[in-house]
């Protein structure tokens, strides 16, 4: 920070850095700010140290400090159009921010008009930091399953920005369950969203894209692959998203030499809202930013039109940019990263480095993760729970229990004894629960096995709880119940 300090300085005092070339260079301090927010490359002189790497120029070293590696940018969007779905939060606002840097205009294409009590942004907020960021932005509500909203959002781009040059295909819903427990309005959310949706966006922007003259279509999807792995915890989803991704495998072939069509995927898993929802709280220190999801889309919509068909992967692109470093996109530098779907690691062993990381996975991918759920001292004793559940037991309860476990075996499980047939599963419970119970887990397994008293232990202060009392009663019933099947 010395060398960073004592370069701007000089910067911001007008000197001149000379070097054994006569290499001269005097950034003014606009320069300096544009520089250091990577609106700009390096301040801009000939024979600056950049395109001269052998010359040991301090401006080389301090663009290093400011720009941590990441993908600078080069103004190459500047005045043109991008059409972005879902850019009111996550990947699709990184994208929209980056391109902004360069001046660009940003059409954001998504439903969240008002504040969402857990979500954060809309497409107001949005269109705020665009602004902020150097861009001009038309925020549009837009429901990607309405023909109808997508056509007007696109008559008012092409009114206020003259056309349309990019369109990133963002907007996607995601729900990780199998056949027999999705319900189908799921199943045409998804397909309405990912499938229809990347599909009609794409046919009512391809008429203005064939007017730009560098047009790209970028769909946020996953390469092709179809081991079976990948579709039988989780059919609909994955018959939704590989939808998008076959959108990009027709297209690219019936635009080619006229729009550049490709799909961008990530390697890891992204800090977004909708990873919290399939990991938990802790799922954040596993994941990479939003940043190099726009550092890699802004690689891909820089090139030219020949550059199609491809199913890029956010780090290999970046690679082949010069980006040596990822730590920089890292949530926690140095903590081991979670892959992303659809690559090579398996599911099964993906939940299982959620658990070893300390997450509470939303998902389930089958036998594997079911005997990982279900291991050591306590998943014995939640599995014994799971196997008393019955409709009676939940009819006559009608309570969810979550119970936040410390001690030898942390973790945090949950008992619904209030939908359907009733669930026993590690993880925050999917509905809010009526009951949470806080204890060692050693105290735990001794209550199940009728060693410890609830009454004694919450006396005692072993046993904390929150929320129905009278619910917390029937708990204890049910550990009677529980010691009669010799837990």
């Amino acid at each position: 920070m010395l060398q960073l300090s004592f370069n701007l300085t000089h910067f911001l005092s007008g000197k001149k850095w000379r070097t054994g070339n006569a290499h001269e260079c005097a950034p003014s301090l606009v320069n300096i700010l544009d520089w250091a927010k990577g609106q700009i490359s390096p301040p801009g002189f000939v024979n600056c140290a950049v395109t001269q790497p052998h010359i040991a120029c301090p401006l080389t070293e301090t663009w290093s400090i400011l720009h941590c590696a990441m993908l600078p940018n080069t103004g190459k969007l500047s005045g043109y159009t991008l059409f972005i779905t879902g850019a009111s939060r996550g990947i699709g606002k990184a994208i929209a921010l980056k391109a902004a840097k360069d001046g660009a205009n940003v059409v954001i294409a998504a439903k969240t008009a008002e504040a969402h009590p857990k979500l954060p942004g809309t497409i107001y907020t949005a269109a705020q930091e665009i602004e902020a960021a150097g861009g001009k932005a038309l925020p549009c509500i837009v429901d990607v399953r309405d023909e109808k909203q997508i056509n007007d959002a696109v008559e008012s781009a092409v009114q206020k920005f003259g056309g349309i040059d990019i369109l990133v295909n963002n907007a996607s819903a995601i729900n990780l369950t199998g056949t027999l427990n999705t319900p189908m309005k799921k199943v045409d959310l998804m397909l309405g969203i990912n499938l229809r949706g990347t599909y009609l966006t794409s046919k009512l922007c391809i008429p203005h894209l064939l007017k730009s003259k560098n047009p790209h279509i970028l769909n946020l999807s996953p390469p092709l692959n179809l081991n079976p792995v990948w579709f039988k915890s989780h059919t609909a989803y994955t018959m939704a998203k590989y939808g998008m991704s076959m959108c990009v495998l027709g297209m690219a072939e019936e635009f080619r030499g006229s729009i550049a069509v490709n799909a961008l995927w990530p390697r890891t898993a992204i800090k977004t809202a909708a990873m919290d929802m399939l990991g938990g709280s802790e799922i954040a220190k596993t994941c990479r930013k939003v940043e190099i999801m726009a550092d890699a889309a802004y690689a891909i919509l820089s090139k030219p039109v020949s550059y199609t068909g491809q199913f890029v992967i956010d780090e290999n692109i970046l690679k082949k940019e010069g980006i040596k470093d990822f730590d920089v996109y890292a949530v926690a530098p140095g903590h081991p990263l979670l892959p992303d779907f659809f690559l090579d690691e398996e599911p099964e062993n993906l939940e299982k480095m959620m658990v070893d990381y300390g997450s509470s996975p939303a998902f389930k991918s089958g036998k594997a993760s079911t005997e990982a759920a279900f291991s050591g001292p306590i998943g014995e004793t939640f599995k014994v729970i799971k196997g008393n559940l019955s409709p009676e037991l939940v009819k006559t309860t009608q309570g969810v229990y979550k119970f936040d476990l410390s001690g030898e075996h942390p973790g945090v499980w949950y008992i619904d004894l209030k939908n359907d047939a009733g669930s026993v599963a590690s993880g925050e419970p999917p509905v809010k629960a009526d009951v949470e119970m806080s204890l060692d887990s050693n105290d735990f397994i001794k209550m199940f096995s009728g060693k410890l008293k609830p009454t004694m232990a919450f006396m005692s202060g072993k046993l904390k709880i929150k929320g129905d009392m009278t619910l917390a009663i029937k708990m204890e019933k049910m550990m009677a119940m529980m010691n009669k099947s010799k837990l």
